[in-house]
């Protein structure tokens, strides 16, 4: 059966892009949303939350969003959930990058908060198996 997008986790160090995503998301885009402020904190919410899709920052203190992507990947649960990373690296070679790393796609920062949601809706049925139209 078909499963429509619901549980986002989104990874971002920077509070005010966090809550124009948080507030574009859940109101345009009726997710639920959970708010990691980095990559350490990720690890520790992302099991109790069980999200079905990751927003992940890139440039980030401590743990960066590549070195995130691996250690959410040794954990069996969130093996396979579908990760896009955010990020104003968007030279071709950087999303090659990001691509070969694992994630499904690359949505460039700053991004648009009116369409952000409509966005990963549309990464969400065209790159993951499984996946409902919205």
């Amino acid at each position: 059966m078909a499963e429509s997008l619901k549980r986002i986790l989104y990874v971002e160090d920077e509070p005010d892009i966090r809550e124009v995503a948080k507030l574009a998301l859940e109101a345009l885009g009726g997710f639920s949303v959970e708010m990691c402020a980095s990559g350490e904190e990720s690890l520790e919410k992302a099991l109790a939350f069980a999200p079905q899709f990751i927003l992940l920052d890139v440039m980030m203190p401590g743990m960066d969003g590549p070195t995130t992507l691996r250690r959410l990947r040794q954990l069996p649960q969130l093996a396979s959930v579908p990760v896009a990373f955010m990020t104003a690296k968007v030279q071709p070679g950087e999303v090659a990058q990001y691509l070969e790393l694992g994630a499904v796609d690359v949505i460039p920062k700053p991004f648009d908060p009116m369409t952000l949601a409509a966005t990963v809706n549309g990464i969400w049925e065209s790159k993951v198996p499984g996946a409902a139209k919205a």
